[in-house]
């Protein structure tokens, strides 16, 4: 397909880069790059690779009780404050 594109001054120092460091043509570059850019996104997933951090060190069974206190407390703060 023949197509006419504007580049941004920025991007069109990365392709003539390209193509100087690779001896491709401009077409080669830019196919190269959308390639590289919009097509990375549909054949390879990223993820970050799980770690068991072993054991809790404290117990959190009653930790939303506890977390509900504190902010009622905080709240309480605030009011007497006048804020």
């Amino acid at each position: 397909m023949r197509t006419t594109i504007t580049l941004e001054a920025d991007t069109q120092a990365l392709i003539e880069r390209v193509m100087r460091e690779r001896g491709l043509s401009f077409k080669e570059a830019v196919n190269e790059a959308i390639r590289a850019g919009i097509g990375r996104g549909r054949t390879r997933r990223e993820y970050t690779a799980s770690r068991t951090l072993g054991p809790a060190r404290i117990d959190l069974t009653k930790a939303l009780r506890i977390a509900g206190e504190l902010e009622d407390e905080a709240l309480a703060r605030r009011l007497t404050e006048g804020r």
